[in-house]
């Protein structure tokens, strides 16, 4: 077997026992990565670990709680001696309702897995970096909603924008300690989160590239920002979603 392009690397990956984690992880791992799954959900998160052997562990996390978060990253250092990356993928939609009728009950959930845990995931990841002697990768996941207005789930709107911003603005307090941080947007990607829509009918709808995303084709993405062929590339929004963000398809009848 031939080096990876993440090989010798120490990662974390929040909420990666699942979806587009699930597929970070693996691909991690193909690539010679050691990974910390970080979730909250022990059964798939341990089955995973025990799947991929001595490339994966499980550390129970809940990103919300800064204190889970900081003894996943101090775990990591301990174990691997050392932290490379971070990928900050954990998050929940809440459920859908119209602004006037929302009595915001999922907003402080919402907004303390999805916005608060890319935040101190970063913080206390970059810390850990410099520590060590500084350099590293941070990528933040957000989603196609950060970037365009629509209807409903206004919080997780609201949470993928912060995302996105909180990226640009920490790339450039981290730049000097050599630790790139960027931010990658799936859209009408087929998870389980996404199952409540019809992901096929959204994607001739609105998505120039009529192909349905897959986790797979996110977790290309963010390897790339963790290799070492990104090592210029800091502050980024790369959405992967068909095209979607730029603009929608031509009508076909016309």
């Amino acid at each position: 077997m031939g080096v990876g392009e993440l090989d010798g690397k120490v990662t974390i990956v929040t909420g990666g026992a699942n979806g587009i984690g699930r597929a970070t992880v693996e691909r991690f791992v193909e690539e010679g990565a050691r990974v910390v799954i970080a979730d909250v959900d022990e059964d798939a998160a341990s089955a995973l670990a025990d799947e991929l052997g001595e490339g994966a562990v499980f550390q129970k996390t809940d990103v919300a709680d800064a204190n889970q978060v900081q003894a996943t990253v101090d775990f990591t250092a301990d174990t691997f001696g050392r932290l490379d990356v971070i990928v900050n993928n954990a998050g929940i939609s809440g459920a859908y309702r119209r602004f006037l009728k929302d009595d915001l009950r999922d907003f402080d959930r919402v907004i303390a897995v999805d916005l608060f845990g890319v935040m101190v995931g970063s913080q206390r990841a970059a810390r850990k970096m410099v520590d060590l002697g500084g350099g590293g990768s941070i990528i933040n996941i957000t989603s196609i909603a950060g970037i365009l207005a629509g209807a409903g789930f206004v919080p997780y709107r609201a949470a993928k924008a912060g995302v996105i911003h909180f990226t640009k603005v920490i790339a450039v307090e981290l730049a000097e300690h050599g630790i790139r941080v960027n931010c990658v947007a799936p859209g009408n990607i087929s998870t389980a989160i996404n199952a409540q829509f019809d992901t096929a009918s959204v994607v001739q709808a609105r998505q120039p590239l009529q192909r349905l995303g897959s986790p797979d084709d996110i977790a290309n993405a963010i390897v790339y920002l963790a290799s070492d062929r990104a090592a210029q590339v800091t502050g980024v929004l790369l959405p992967v979603d068909g095209g979607a963000s730029t603009g929608r398809p031509p009508d076909k009848e016309k």
